[in-house]
């Protein structure tokens, strides 16, 4: 059985320098151009949320460590065997790896912080359904940017609504997680206050979807609210004046082509939207089916993919 997988390959990436997956991965393809080392199930073995199945990747780091013991025993081998046996094979002192791996792993991370920074900036446009009961039933669009900034903490969100009231303008940290992407909007002038929760990125990124949690902004008593929210990736940013309340009738496939986003088959992608945005609920709690996200995301990557320079 397979154990201390993370800790292993974080060892191993070390020994050899790299410290991007694609790095590794190019290593492991140095030793078997038709390895099994998976570039994007890497950041999940990395992490320690799961591990490879195939023998054949462990044969494969064997012959990247240059080891006499095969594949299986690197998978089932206890952790201080492991290290000792690398150490032994490359003249390598143990304290120092150990000390390498350590600052590998903090190098890698403050890596993909960055690189998830750099995917997420942008513009979007955003539609949920309206908290406000004045327009129930109704759906309203709102912008949405995110900047990358420097640190591991540099990702920040501006959320903008064009109310019959006026212009709502809320600002907040972004924090990405394994299992989810989460940010926390406070309006500087007023006290309206939202909370996003969204599936986790994924690439190209065209599109980003989850719930918004906050009260009626228009309404004559406080509403705690929830509604789920779809946040599309554009190319170009929304004009000021883009935004607010959309008619009963209204189409988020015309609406998002106006934007420069227009979607093949829109009539089916208009019912795919509004079906995920009406969502239904079983009498639990209030849960997006992940199969129900990935269809809409599949629409948008492919098109985000298909009008790419």
């Amino acid at each position: 059985m397979a154990q201390h997988i993370a800790q292993k390959l974080r060892l191993t990436a070390a020994l050899l320098g790299t410290v991007a997956r694609k790095d590794l991965a190019a290593a492991f393809r140095g030793v078997n151009p038709k390895t099994a080392f998976d570039l994007g199930r890497a950041d999940k073995w990395l992490q320690g949320r799961a591990q490879p199945r195939e023998l054949s990747v462990y044969d494969d780091w064997s012959k990247l460590l240059k080891l006499e013991q095969p594949g299986a025993w690197i998978a089932e081998s206890a952790l201080p065997d492991f290290t000792a046996a690398i150490c032994a094979r490359h003249g390598v002192d143990r304290g120092e790896l150990e000390r390498r791996a350590g600052a590998h792993f903090e190098t890698a991370a403050g890596h993909e912080e960055r690189s998830l920074g750099l995917a997420l900036a942008g513009t979007y446009a955003c539609y949920s359904r309206a908290l406000s009961p004045y327009y129930r039933g109704q759906l309203i669009r709102g912008s949405l940017s995110i900047e990358a900034g420097p640190g591991a903490h540099g990702l920040t969100a501006a959320y903008r609504e064009a109310l019959p009231t006026g212009q709502l303008l809320l600002g907040g940290q972004v924090t990405s997680a394994k299992r989810g992407l989460y940010a926390h909007l406070k309006e500087a002038s007023g006290e309206a206050q939202f909370f996003l929760c969204l599936f986790p990125h994924s690439r190209p990124g065209s599109v980003l979807g989850g719930y918004m949690v906050g009260g009626a902004i228009i309404g004559p008593e406080p509403q705690p609210s929830l509604t789920r929210m779809l946040i599309v990736r554009l190319r170009h940013r929304a004009p000021e004046a883009w935004g607010g309340y959309l008619p009963p009738d209204a189409s988020i496939a015309r609406d998002l082509a106006s934007l420069g986003v227009a979607i093949e088959q829109p009539e089916m992608v208009d019912r795919q939207l509004a079906q995920f945005l009406v969502g239904d609920s079983d009498g639990g709690a209030s849960q997006i089916p992940p199969a129900e996200f990935r269809a809409i995301v599949d629409v948008f990557d492919r098109h985000w993919l298909r009008h790419s320079d």
